[in-house]
C-alpha cells in the first residue's frame, strides 16, 4: 500500500510538473482532496492557471472533463441538463448537461445566481442529479473544481456558508516568483505542452487508489489533536459559526489521503498541520464586525494547540 500511494503521486504530480511550472503543494493539495472524495474552491485572480490546472490533472487520468462557464444569466438546466421532447420517438428525451462528467470545472461559480449555484449542491454532496423527479449518477468519479476571484465584488453573489462547507478544500494558485516566471515564458514559447499530454492513471487504478487511502491507519491520539483543534474553532470568542461535523470528516478524509500519497500506512500530526488551513479555514465565520482571516485564525489555534508524540503506526 506504502509503495503504491507514492507511485500514484509521483505519476500524477510528475504529468502535471509538464504543464504547470511550481506549484507543487498546489497540486499535491488538489490530488488529495480528489483521493479524499473531496471537491476543490480554487479562489485567485485571473491568468494564475486554474483552467490549465484543471485540464492537466483530467488529462493525466483519461477522465472525462467539462467546464461551465458561470454568468448571472445561467440556469440550473444549463448545469443538470433537460428532457426535451422529440417529435421523431414522440417521447422527452434526456439531455445531459455538462455535470454528466467526471472533472467539472466551475469557471467563475460566483457570478451565477444563488438559484443556479444551488443546481451543483446535489450532485456534490449526495453524486446525484435530479431532472423531473428521476436520478441519475453525474459520473464516476465525480470532482468539481470551481473558481472565483476573489478582487472583483461587482456582479457577483457570495457562496452561502452551505455551499462552502460543499468544498473539501478551498486552495489558491498564487502568482509566479522570477525563476518560475521565466520557466514559463521558456517553456511556452514554442508549444503548448498540454496538447501533448497523455493519461498516466487509469479511473479505476483511481478508485483502487481511494479505497487504498480509505484504510490509513489514524491513532486516536491524532484523532483527538484534530478534535481538539476543531473544538477551538466553536468555542474561540469572535467566531460566529465553528467547523461542522462535516468539516471535521472532511479532515479525517484529505489526512488519510495526503498520508497515503506520501506513501505511509499511517497518519502523522504533520499531515494535519499542513491540511488544516486549506480544509477548515473557509467554513469558519467569524461574528459580525470582525476583520480577522479565517486562514490567521487557524494557524493561531494550531500554534496554541499541542501535537501528540506518541508511536502512529499502530
Amino acid at each position: 500500500m506504502e509503495q503504491n500511494g507514492k507511485l500514484v503521486a509521483d505519476k500524477i504530480l510528475g504529468n502535471i510538473a509538464k504543464v504547470i511550472v511550481g506549484k507543487e503543494l498546489t497540486a499535491k493539495l488538489l490530488l488529495t482532496a480528489l483521493i479524499a472524495d473531496g471537491h476543490v474552491l480554487l479562489e485567485d485572480v485571473p491568468g494564475t492557471g486554474k483552467t490549465k490546472l484543471a485540464k492537466t490533472l483530467a488529462r493525466s487520468l483519461s477522465a472525462d472533463f467539462s467546464r461551465i462557464q458561470f454568468t448571472p444569466d445561467l440556469l440550473p438546466s444549463d448545469i443538470t441538463g433537460l428532457n426535451i421532447f422529440d417529435r421523431e420517438k414522440n417521447q422527452f428525451v434526456l439531455r445531459k448537461g455538462p455535470v454528466f462528467t467526471n472533472i467539472l470545472l466551475a469557471d467563475e461559480i460566483n457570478r451565477a445566481t444563488p438559484r443556479t449555484q444551488a443546481g451543483l449542491l446535489e450532485c456534490m454532496e449526495e453524486r446525484q442529479v435530479t431532472i423531473d423527479g428521476v436520478s441519475y449518477k453525474p459520473g464516476e468519479p465525480f470532482f468539481v473544481i470551481a473558481t472565483q476571484n476573489p478582487i472583483e465584488t461587482a456582479g457577483t453573489f457570495p457562496l452561502p456558508e452551505a455551499q462552502m462547507d460543499r468544498f473539501v478544500m478551498q486552495l489558491s494558485m498564487g502568482l509566479p516568483d522570477k525563476s518560475e516566471e521565466l520557466a514559463i515564458l521558456q517553456r511556452y514559447m514554442k508549444e503548448e505542452p498540454l496538447t501533448a499530454l497523455t493519461s498516466v492513471l487509469t479511473l479505476d487504478e483511481l478508485q483502487a487508489a481511494k479505497q487504498a487511502a480509505n484504510e490509513i491507519f489514524v491513532h486516536e491520539s491524532v484523532l483527538r489533536y484534530m478534535v481538539d483543534i476543531i473544538e477551538k474553532t466553536r468555542k474561540t470568542d469572535g467566531v460566529a459559526m465553528g467547523v461542522s461535523p462535516r468539516g471535521s470528516l472532511a479532515l479525517l478524509r484529505c489526512v488519510k489521503a495526503y498520508a497515503y500519497l506520501e506513501g505511509r500506512g499511517y497518519a502523522i500530526p504533520d499531515d494535519v498541520k499542513l491540511l488544516a488551513v486549506p480544509v477548515l479555514a473557509h467554513r469558519i465565520v467569524t461574528g459580525y464586525g470582525s476583520n480577522q482571516d479565517t486562514k490567521q485564525f487557524v494557524e493561531q489555534i494550531l500554534q496554541s494547540t499541542p501535537a501528540p508524540t506518541e508511536d502512529f503506526t499502530a
